[in-house]
């Protein structure tokens, strides 16, 4: 986690920057086991691992890491994956 993180605010361009600075992908095409990148709120940006059917995030609300079915509820800004 970078030093000053916080839970709100940030720029989509510059996690995206450090996505690909970390050796992920940019996918067209989202699968099983891309990293989405939602934005839930205004300024607030949520990260998730697709799967079959659904998505596994870190639930705030309930303090833990859930699987939740279904299409998630916001918009999604970009996908990353590792290749090779």
């Amino acid at each position: 986690i970078p030093s000053g993180y916080a839970l709100r605010g940030g720029d989509a361009v510059v996690l995206a920057a450090a996505f690909s600075a970390a050796g992920l992908v940019a996918s067209d095409v989202p699968a099983p086991g891309d990293l989405a990148l939602f934005l839930t709120g205004p300024g607030q940006f949520h990260l998730a691992v697709l799967v079959p059917g659904g998505i596994v995030h870190a639930d705030a609300m309930l303090r833990r890491v859930v699987e939740r079915p279904g299409v998630p509820p916001w918009p999604v800004l970009g996908c990353w994956r590792v290749e090779g």
